[in-house]
């Protein structure tokens, strides 16, 4: 369970973005950025998340994980898009994507590894299938969030797909984006898989537990 040190750390850290975030909302709102207010928008709604989640699905989110997908979220749509870092640093939509993957990799293990500790399922799957569900999983968001950016940009006239290494037209940052995302969700792939194999402790397999043990309800039954 997360200590009591890791519980006021978690608070802190949310009530200060909360605070940041709404400012900034407010800002946006009046200087009539949509775009930029839709972003921060789900930063907020991101920030309430344990909490919509506890009161409308009975769900707890652990901590590590709620960090986690703020700090990506905030990276990703407040410095990335509305304080422009895409366009200041040509590194940071390589570390976003990156990281995408092994985010991704990481919820890729969560489901499949749940099903995998569920009586009620009729499954055992083997370390290896766990690994390579987790990097398919994490490849397959990568590849949807891509079809988005396109989608966005042809639609809305945004600029999600951006300019890279001489190529206006972004396909070579669309390439790169699933190129480091494949790298990142192997990484978490096959360490999980070495860790699994040897039945050793693993990070993502700590996270996962304490999702389980903060939610008993929906494991009724498990080992």
């Amino acid at each position: 369970m997360i200590g009591h040190n890791e519980t006021k750390a978690h608070k802190t850290l949310i009530l200060i973005l909360l605070i940041a975030m709404t400012v900034e909302w407010v800002l946006l709102l009046i200087d009539q950025r949509w775009l930029a207010l839709f972003l921060v928008s789900l930063i907020i709604i991101t920030l309430f998340a344990p909490l919509i989640f506890k009161n409308r699905l009975d769900v707890e989110i652990p901590a590590e994980f709620h960090i986690t997908a703020v700090i990506f979220i905030f990276g990703s749509f407040y410095l990335g898009e509305v304080r422009d870092f895409y366009f200041r640093y040509w590194w940071w939509d390589i570390v976003l994507h990156t990281s995408a993957g092994l985010l991704m990799g990481i919820l890729g293990f969560l489901l499949v590894y749940i099903l995998n500790e569920s009586k009620n399922v009729e499954l055992k799957m083997t370390p290896g299938f766990i690994a390579f569900f987790a990097f398919l999983f994490a490849v397959s968001i990568g590849t949807i969030w891509e079809i988005f950016e396109f989608g966005m940009d042809q639609i809305f006239g945004t600029v999600m797909q951006k300019p890279m290494l001489g190529d206006p037209s972004g396909l070579t940052d669309t390439m790169w984006d699933m190129i480091v995302n494949a790298i990142g969700a192997a990484f978490i792939s096959l360490t999980g898989y070495w860790y699994l194999k040897r039945k050793k402790s693993y990070f993502v397999k700590e996270w996962i537990r304490k999702f389980i043990d903060k939610n008993p309800n929906m494991f009724k039954g498990n080992k």
